[in-house]
């Protein structure tokens, strides 16, 4: 039976019926590129083994342990929502790298460091999410070291988009902040007083292994995120009623329009 804390527990797990809420319910995190796109901003940012690195929106806790267990590197990583956070101490438990990896709660336009803190920053398809990027960018900028580096993979126009392909990326993501091409996001980091510059644009491919490798979780965690997905399915109305009709068919040529970007800066 259980007891009064473990129901608790559960009422606080309740998924928040949104694109954000249900990835950390069900223990998901994704960018485009996958695993290929982060180890490519690990080497633009010289993360190694005595480097110190704070992961901006680190969702479920992936690339945050993945640098504790395959660099030896410390980390933080901090998310705006409670449950991500939540998954992400699972995570770094069953990867055994507590003692290398913390996370926080903090959301990344008012990052609750001081100034000149971590040696690297880097952030995955988080601040295409949020309205004021430059704040976010200022903000990363100014927790990292003279010398250090600041490293983003985002969202990207690759040209400019269709009607129907802005409606779509906007509905199905629930994105409410402006999504921007490659010479956008290259300003804001030249604004933040980022200098040496990197940026490198791609097309995301629409084939069944990039987007295997780009949900960023283990074999072992399919059947808990799966049970967890079906479960809410048949429980909740609310689930439902959010799916139908969210995820239609894909806009033809739709990755001719969006694609993602790394862009790397020092301080």
């Amino acid at each position: 039976m259980r007891n009064r804390k473990q129901l608790s527990q559960e009422k606080a797990l309740e998924p928040e019926i949104s694109y954000f809420g249900l990835q950390a319910y069900w223990g998901a995190t994704k960018h485009m590129g996958g695993l290929k796109a982060t180890k490519e901003l690990i080497e633009l940012c010289h993360i190694k083994k005595d480097t110190y690195v704070l992961d901006v929106g680190c969702g479920v806790g992936a690339t945050s342990c993945y640098l504790a267990k395959n660099y030896g590197c410390k980390v933080v990583g901090v998310d705006i929502s409670e449950m991500m956070i939540y998954r992400a101490n699972e995570r770094k438990k069953r990867e055994h790298v507590e003692d290398r990896v913390e996370f926080r709660v903090a959301d990344v336009q008012n990052l609750p460091f001081e100034n000149d803190i971590f040696d690297v920053v880097i952030g995955e398809s988080v601040i295409t999410f949020v309205k004021d990027k430059q704040r976010a960018i200022n903000e990363c900028v100014r927790v990292t070291k003279p010398g250090g580096y600041v490293g983003l993979n985002e969202e990207t126009w690759m040209k400019t988009p269709l009607q129907e392909i802005i409606e779509y990326y906007y509905r199905t993501w629930d994105i409410k902040a402006e999504t921007l091409t490659s010479d956008d996001w290259k300003e804001l980091l030249r604004k933040s007083g980022l200098k040496d510059i990197v940026v490198r644009t791609y097309k995301f491919k629409s084939s069944l292994s990039e987007y295997i490798d780009e949900l960023r979780f283990y074999i072992k965690d399919y059947p808990g995120m799966l049970y967890r997905a079906l479960s809410l399915y048949i429980k909740s109305p609310a689930f439902r009623k959010y799916t139908k009709g969210r995820y239609t068919s894909l806009p033809k040529n739709f990755f001719e329009y969006l694609g993602y970007g790394i862009y790397v800066g020092r301080k």
